[in-house]
């Protein structure tokens, strides 16, 4: 427990005031400012090719299919229509990763996506990934905000820089509602144990939301060597995670922790996704409503989410929470995992024996 928890509380209640609203606050402005831009690019590429149609939109506040990687690198989803003619085939091969195969080869004329389609009856996402990478290339040249765009072009994946400072990943995707993968299919682990968090309509929620599949790189698919493997799309379970998160102080708790990463750790390996994935697990460890109330309980959970970071950190894995085979630290140098250890124990230590320690934090 975070000591002494009530004065704690009291710092808590004054660093969501003075650090972690403002901080979202100039998210939210930069976030508004950067959609403005993609909205004209996918604009100009929607005239140009009308399969490629903008889902970008702001709802109460927020961007749908719009995600905050870090304060200066986001991602659009681009959402795509009529997956129906293919079989979704989850089959393990690639951790993270699906394919979309023809249901029957006598369909593939009836396909929108028919010249994507290889031989084998797979839809390549690596395919209409660089027909949409040409397509963009195009809008950036001819779109009214051209001069403050630019497509990066080191990767196969959509990247724009904006402003010279921001980063925007574009991914072509589809939704898979009413699915859920085999892959995840262990979650939850019991109606029993879970029945408070998740509780039985929330797990409903979630299956029937579905998740989607991305076009974009995997790590996973950097150890096969068959040319194939660009074909496969990526698992994204970001609706359902964003739905288990509602309620009580785990949304806070999670931009609390943004903002702690952002003003004391090197970004990298510790990403926004790292965090929000160790707030479900501590979810699982204390599922009681009571346990999420107030900013006394709070302290305490970031703390439990501190430790388990640590541990990860030291153990170079941390599992995927819907898709535990898939390793969010896969890659990371272990110089980069022990020095964001090192960053993290000092944070904690910090939190464990000073309740005044968030005036300089």
């Amino acid at each position: 427990m975070l000591c002494p928890s009530n004065k704690f509380a009291l710092q808590l209640s004054k660093y969501l005031l003075e650090k972690v609203i403002p901080r979202k606050s100039s998210i939210y402005k930069t976030v508004k400012d950067v959609s403005k831009i993609v909205s004209e690019v996918l604009h100009e590429v929607e005239v140009q090719e009308p399969r490629f149609i903008s889902s970008l939109n702001e709802i109460n506040g927020r961007f749908e299919g719009l995600t905050v990687v870090s304060q200066t690198e986001f991602e659009v989803v681009l959402y795509l229509n009529q997956m129906g003619v293919f079989n979704f085939v989850d089959d393990g091969s690639i951790p993270g990763c699906a394919v979309l195969k023809l249901s029957d080869g006598r369909k593939r004329s009836m396909s929108l996506w028919v010249e994507f389609i290889t031989a084998s009856g797979y839809l390549s996402a690596r395919k209409i990934r660089s027909r949409f990478q040409a397509l963009v290339a195009q809008a950036c040249e001819k779109c009214a905000c051209r001069d403050h765009v630019q497509l990066l072009v080191e990767t196969s994946e959509v990247r724009l820089r904006i402003h010279d400072k921001y980063i925007v990943h574009i991914i072509p995707a589809f939704r898979c509602a009413g699915l859920w993968p085999r892959s995840a299919s262990h979650w939850p682990f019991s109606s029993t144990q879970f029945s408070n968090w998740p509780n039985p309509n929330q797990i409903n929620d979630v299956k029937n939301e579905g998740f989607n599949i991305l076009s974009k790189e995997s790590i996973y698919m950097k150890d096969k060597q068959a040319s194939s493997e660009g074909d496969a799309w990526a698992m994204s379970f970001t609706e359902a995670e964003d739905r288990l998160l509602q309620n009580g102080t785990r949304r806070k708790c999670l931009s609390i922790l943004k903002t702690l990463r952002d003003r004391n750790f090197d970004l990298i390996p510790i990403t926004n996704y790292v965090l929000k994935t160790l707030i479900l697990y501590e979810c699982e460890k204390h599922p009681h409503e009571h346990e999420w109330c107030d900013e006394i309980t709070l302290g305490d959970r970031l703390n439990g989410i501190l430790l388990q970071l640590i541990s990860c950190l030291q153990c170079r894995k941390c599992p995927h929470y819907f898709l535990p085979n898939v390793d969010l630290f896969k890659g990371k140098s272990t110089q980069v995992l022990d020095n964001a250890a090192k960053q993290c124990w000092r944070l904690t230590r910090e939190m464990l024996i000073n309740s005044h320690c968030l005036d300089r934090l």
